[in-house]
């Protein structure tokens, strides 16, 4: 399987590793579109955009699909050992390689983890310490419930 994610700019490196909370939400397109929108105005404005980085996800399914109890365990075990190739963290947390390795470019490709590449050897990278989901359940009244796992 070849893994179309682009290799991340040292330093863009360095910019994940300064964060220390991934913000995982649910929004609508629409919300979405709108908080880059406002983004993009403010950065226009020159001023800072002093929000921590987020993933939002447009429906509870689709969030629950990708961050899986199973994947959960896999960022959880990326960032306590720190394995140095796939085939490492395949060991790590006893599952099959290709498995692993899809899994991982999925994780990738949305910003979750990067990979080190070291000869043919590619390290997975957990840039955050802390991974925050908030679930809007009334966008209405802007009630939220906010779970770490």
């Amino acid at each position: 399987m070849n893994d179309t994610t682009p290799p991340l700019h040292p330093m863009e490196r360095e910019q994940l590793r300064a964060e220390s909370t991934l913000v995982v939400t649910v929004k609508s397109s629409s919300e979405f579109h709108d908080d880059v929108t406002d983004g993009i105005e403010t950065l226009e404005q020159d001023d800072a955009v002093d929000t921590p980085p987020t993933l939002s996800f447009t429906s509870y399914d689709d969030l629950m699909e990708t961050l899986t109890p199973c994947v959960l365990d896999l960022i959880e075990a990326i960032r306590q050992e720190e394995p140095s190739s796939i085939n490492e963290t395949a060991q790590v947390v006893d599952r099959d390689v290709k498995n692993v390795h899809e899994e991982l470019s999925r994780l990738a490709q949305l910003g979750i983890i990067f990979f080190e590449e070291d000869g043919q050897s590619k390290r997975p990278v957990v840039w955050f310490d802390e991974l925050v989901i908030n679930l809007p359940f009334d966008p209405a009244t802007d009630d939220t419930v906010a779970a770490a796992p």
